[in-house]
């Protein structure tokens, strides 16, 4: 079987981290075909739109999608196309697995949380207007259907993958309509799942527990901009948003992307680690029925990481881009990684 994904290089150091990426996932001896289209700054110089009509199109006819990181200006120019892909597509699930990786110096061992997000509501939104000069307005909508479907979402994940607990992260003592529909929402959804063991934590005091005793917690559910917050918070926890993966899941289609920055300043000089991307890939594998071969790279990845010469230069090692790919496509070869 040939599976048809859209490839979206990204910017910066997208293009490279793509192209190791697509090199190990080649190496499992999956097939695939790349639908290679630009998105951002680079589609605009090419099409005068940031997100052309062939990226569209291409993601209804593949319905599976891999990202590399794409610069969103601040303050300034266009808009997100994270935000703007997620709402056109309707991902309204972000899933963030966030797990150790060996010999990364952390505070926290054996870390294992899952982060799952509403994607495409809430303040994160970016509904704003300006009332009158000096006077901005942000619009935090909120909608039954959606606080449900996030809810169901991580509860099935919960009762799916055997995790023992969901808790719902909010700031409803003070926004008692929004955030207070989102509990409500939650609250009926967990009602289903007697065998899960449901909780609420405000936002704030989740943020400060989760530094102080991240073992506590096992699968948290929240909406759009908590989840942006607290999603990078728990990379911090295991080495940073290099290091872990992200999906944006609907029910028709699905898009893999690394979070971190474009980082310009090294772009083209074989410097980026691919391990974000790579990892985000393995989410992609899972989703398309490749558990093996997930498991295959899962399984290198791990062996490369215990051999500090054999890692890029932000964890430590000497290797660059490509050599990073080529040492953890020479461990999947090799008999003892099988």
């Amino acid at each position: 079987m040939t599976h048809t994904i859209t490839l979206i290089p990204g910017d910066g150091i997208g293009p490279e981290v793509m192209h190791a990426v697509v090199r190990i996932l080649t190496a499992t001896g999956v097939k695939f075909e790349w639908e290679t289209v630009l998105a951002g700054a680079e589609a605009f110089e090419k099409y005068r739109e940031y997100i052309p009509k062939a990226l569209t199109e291409s993601i209804e006819r593949t319905r599976v999608a891999l990202k590399g990181p794409i610069t969103t200006p601040v303050g300034e120019g266009f808009a997100s196309i994270n935000v703007q892909l997620r709402k056109q597509f309707d991902l309204y699930a972000n899933f963030r697995p966030v797990r150790n990786l060996p010999h990364i110096p952390t505070r926290y061992p054996d870390i294992d949380l899952i982060i799952v997000r509403e994607n495409t509501e809430g303040l994160y939104s970016g509904l704003e207007h300006e009332v009158v000069p000096g006077v901005v307005e942000s619009l935090k909508v909120m909608t039954e259907k959606a606080c449900t479907r996030i809810a169901r979402f991580a509860f099935e994940y919960a009762r799916k993958n055997q995790r023992k607990k969901v808790h719902a992260v909010h700031k409803a003592n003070i926004m008692k309509l929004s955030d207070g529909l989102f509990l409500r929402c939650s609250r009926k959804v967990a009602q289903e799942f007697a065998e899960i063991t449901y909780g609420e934590h405000i936002v704030d005091n989740t943020c400060m527990q989760l530094v102080m005793n991240p073992y506590q917690y096992d699968v948290l559910v929240m909406e759009n901009l908590y989840g942006d917050i607290i999603s990078d918070l728990c990379a911090g926890l295991v080495g940073g948003l290099g290091l872990v993966p992200s999906a944006n899941l609907g029910d028709h289609c699905a898009i893999f992307e690394a979070v971190h920055g474009s980082a310009p300043d090294i772009a083209g000089q074989n410097l980026a680690n691919p391990t974000a991307l790579l990892r985000s890939a393995l989410l992609m594998l899972r989703h398309i029925g490749e558990a093996k071969a997930a498991l295959q790279i899962r399984n290198a990845l791990e062996v490369i990481y215990r051999h500090r010469d054999k890692l890029t230069r932000d964890v430590g090692g000497k290797a660059g881009t490509s050599e990073f790919a080529d040492e953890l496509i020479a461990e999947m070869n090799s008999p003892t990684s099988h």
